[in-house]
């Protein structure tokens, strides 16, 4: 999931579950599985909203850690693809099409090669000014009228903020907005179309609630943002 300098998260890597551990984060959801599943969720319901199949799509997860995520997407997709600049973390992707990074801010794949690039929780491990840098390599891996969908953790949300703080992965963390990044993407030649804000409420509760989440959506206080844009066609 995160993207950074290789030996920092090659000495993560081993016990990377455990040191995302927290209080508030383990009473949230029993496991990490559900943070990703939300994710997918909202590329899901992105895809529905603009009448796309997701099933002949290529993607790549950018920055794609143990493959969480690209486990649960790419049986929906044509095929699924990851990269990570740590291949402590890549060792966790077993069965999965993933590819190491040597360069933090290259991107190891072909102009124009996906229909779709996510990034999710990697931006607040870039250093600022590393991130256009990064956001160009997204978008010229996207072919035109392709989706980059960012999705990072909210800092207006008090228990994201205190959670970001205590956890050893984090410790170099340097929270962005989503006006923050749509103001990156754009500079980038990318069209924000969406921001949707999520984890309101604990997995046991968000089943009975998801209906007050979705209508909670637009207002800045959930625990995460996703940010879709589209890349224009010539």
């Amino acid at each position: 999931m995160p993207e950074h300098s290789e030996p920092e998260f090659d000495r993560y890597a081993q016990k990377y579950d455990e040191l995302l551990r927290d209080p508030i984060r383990d009473r949230f959801a029993a496991d990490g599985e559900f943070f990703f599943t939300r994710k997918w969720e909202l590329i899901e319901a992105w895809f529905a909203r603009t009448r796309r199949d997701l099933k002949s799509l290529q993607w790549l997860d950018v920055g794609c850690g143990q493959g969480d995520l690209l486990r649960i997407g790419s049986p929906r997709v044509a095929r699924a693809y990851g990269c990570d600049p740590s291949a402590g973390m890549l060792t966790g992707c077993e069965g999965l099409e993933v590819r190491p990074q040597p360069d933090p801010a290259k991107l190891p794949f072909a102009s124009e090669s996906f229909d779709m690039v996510t990034a999710v929780c990697v931006y607040h491990h870039v250093p600022p000014e590393g991130r256009a840098g990064l956001m160009n390599e997204m978008a010229r891996v996207l072919r035109p009228g392709g989706t980059a969908c960012v999705i990072e953790h909210n800092p207006f949300n008090p228990a994201t903020q205190m959670i970001v703080r205590r956890t050893p992965v984090d410790a170099d963390a340097k929270l962005l907005t989503a006006g923050m990044t749509r103001r990156v993407m754009r500079k980038s030649g990318l069209r924000p179309n969406l921001t949707e804000y999520f984890l309101y409420f604990p997995e046991g509760w968000y089943g009975k609630l998801k209906g007050i989440e979705s209508a909670l959506s637009g207002i800045a206080l959930g625990g995460q943002f996703a940010v879709f844009a589209g890349k224009g066609t010539p």
